[in-house]
């Protein structure tokens, strides 16, 4: 039996989307990525709908169902994975969001979802701690905490003293919607970027407790707001010409963890993971993957990769397979910078593609190369196009795919799959003998 290596770039894909600044070319199309090109050349290419076709996948139900489970059967919403991930316990009936701090403009206006980019993890950390300090929630009995994960991003869990709470509310990020439980990325300019109210959404087990949950969550933003404009950590940002963390946005709540077999017992294979996001993390406890823990992605990439890239061939003796999950790719592409989002693609195929593929048996070894979801840069947001594959080694035979891109993929030997189909692809690679 061979061993696996299924690498995630995360966004990698631009679609139908090409960049005028890069000749009418996508990111991966006008980057230079000879070791991606070779596999691509060695072994065999395809598309993937990670979710399904006309749905934007985020990141969370992508993972879920690239790694071989249904997600509609199984998904709850990404609040309790990343509460999972944050050490936060999660019982049934708890009502868990996903959460960014961000700035706010005049009145419910938002000035950036992001705060710039530039909110470290220590200034999140002491905004965290003056919320759970200070705030006191009166419209529904019921407890909350708060945590910082990753520089903007965070947790937000509110756990209810007499009655459970429901995860069939809105969001208050107007840049995704909800369906049902399912979270789903609005194209960029499609919606006014304004502060949502959250409403109960249709609920048949408990809408008294989705009608519970937004009241909380109302209060919750209209205190945190008064709580941050205080906050000393937001007047010395503005003195430094930062923009303020003054607002917190929620998102993709679900009042319970989803329920999923174990990887090993579904395809009998021992997997360990590499995660650089709170959401990677959430699915990996549940789906029983072993966690392999890495520093922090950092701002130096040729550090970032090389460091994986040795740890990976390290660790891939310990295990069936590894699960690789690198976020690089997406963040310029929501930013929107093309010419970022090729550097980071260049510079994941020369440090860490490059010295994997010199150092491991490829006739032992099946390699994955795919996205979670495209992030257009054109779009600045999550798209429903599906996301380039590759997978070369062991016995997988040559079709005429002659570098690895968008276009180049829509002619490969796999076609277009969807994402459930590609672990028990994995898998039969894994497993054949010739």
């Amino acid at each position: 039996m061979k061993k696996i290596l299924y690498i995630v770039l995360d966004g990698l894909g631009d679609g139908k989307y090409p960049c005028k600044e890069l000749g009418n070319r996508t990111p991966l199309e006008a980057a230079a990525t000879p070791s991606m090109d070779m596999l691509a050349r060695e072994g065999q290419t395809g598309l993937m709908y990670t979710v399904g076709k006309d749905i934007a996948p985020e990141s969370d139900i992508a993972v879920i169902s690239i790694l071989g489970y249904d997600a509609m059967k199984y998904y709850t919403g990404r609040g309790p994975l990343e509460a999972l991930a944050a050490g936060i316990k999660i019982n049934d009936g708890d009502l868990a969001f996903r959460a960014n701090f961000a700035t706010r403009g005049t009145g419910r206006n938002i000035k950036d979802r992001r705060v710039g980019r530039n909110l470290s993890t220590e200034e999140a950390m002491q905004l965290c701690k003056e919320i759970n300090k200070k705030i006191k929630l009166e419209s529904v009995p019921a407890r909350f905490k708060f945590k910082s994960t990753l520089e903007y991003r965070g947790v937000l869990v509110f756990s209810g003293i007499k009655n459970k709470l429901s995860g069939y509310v809105t969001n208050t990020d107007p840049a995704y919607i909800k369906h049902g439980l399912l979270g789903v990325a609005k194209k960029t300019g499609s919606y006014e970027n304004m502060v949502e109210y959250c409403i109960p959404s249709k609920d048949s087990r408990n809408p008294n407790a989705a009608y519970r949950s937004a009241l909380l969550v109302n209060e919750f933003t209209l205190k945190s707001c008064e709580v941050l404009d205080q906050s000393e950590v937001n007047k010395k940002r503005i003195k430094k010409g930062y923009l303020p963390a003054n607002l917190i946005l929620l998102r993709d709540a679900g009042d319970c963890l989803p329920k999923l077999p174990s990887i090993k017992s579904k395809f009998k294979k021992n997997f360990g993971c590499f995660v650089e996001m709170p959401t990677e993390e959430g699915v990996a406890l549940l789906t029983g993957m072993k966690i392999v823990p890495i520093p922090p992605p950092t701002k130096d990439l040729e550090n970032d990769y090389t460091l994986r890239a040795n740890m990976t061939i390290r660790h891939i003796k310990n295990f069936d397979g590894l699960y690789i999950h690198i976020k690089g790719p997406d963040i310029p592409g929501h930013d929107g910078d093309a010419i970022k989002k090729k550097t980071v693609i260049e510079m994941l195929d020369k440090y860490y593609i490059t010295p994997l593929i010199n150092k491991i048996d490829m006739d032992k070894t099946i390699v994955a190369i795919t996205a979670d979801h495209s992030t257009p840069c054109r779009l600045k947001s999550h798209s429903d196009d599906p996301v380039p594959l590759l997978i070369s080694g062991g016995d997988v035979r040559p079709d005429n795919t002659k570098s690895f891109s968008e276009k180049a993929c829509l002619t490969g030997k796999i076609g277009k799959i969807y994402g459930t189909q590609l672990m028990p692809l994995l898998i039969k690679y894994a497993n054949a003998n010739k």
